[in-house]
């Protein structure tokens, strides 16, 4: 995970907006690194106490991305199909440019990619939110589709409120 700091009164703070942005070229036929996958502590209890989370999908050929019922309320939208700058209409305008330029190597190669951005709600209050997704490009007889996952941290942001760096 790639921060930025910046130093306020001798403190440092994580500076908004590109504060992550990843993306990996995704060989399907691939396997991961032996052993990689096992992994002893998965608990879904212990996710679901400190985040929702929500899958989505994403039809190339369309535009329509098709969000969970948590995903759209956050998102502030009113319908739970929506195309890329709807969703993106809530995100840090920082962040904005960036997230556009992912989806976009995602939808011409099949890749892995990530994000994190603050969705500015009406309130003034700001929600994280973590993407992390794939793609199966329109190379070859591909039509061109996308998965992933939503993770929204359970507490909000009041407005003016500056996340602090771990000292």
């Amino acid at each position: 995970m790639e921060f930025r700091l910046k130093r306020a009164q001798g403190n440092p703070r994580l500076k908004l907006g590109n504060i992550l942005f990843k993306i990996a070229k995704a060989s399907l036929a691939a396997p991961f690194a032996p052993g990689s996958l096992e992994f002893d502590g998965h608990d879904p209890d212990l996710l679901a106490q400190f985040c929702v989370t929500e899958g989505w999908t994403g039809d190339l050929a369309s535009g329509i991305i098709k969000l969970g019922q948590w995903s759209t309320m956050l998102h502030g939208l009113t319908s739970s199909e929506c195309g890329l700058l709807s969703l993106m209409h809530c995100y840090d305008a920082n962040d904005r440019a960036r997230i556009l330029d992912l989806f976009e190597q995602a939808a011409t190669t099949s890749s892995s990619f990530c994000y994190s951005t603050m969705v500015l709600g009406s309130s003034g209050h700001r929600q994280p939110i973590f993407c992390v997704g794939e793609s199966i490009g329109t190379e070859g007889k591909h039509a061109g589709s996308m998965v992933g996952v939503f993770l929204f941290p359970r507490f909000k942001l009041e407005p003016g409120s500056q996340l602090a760096a771990r000292q």
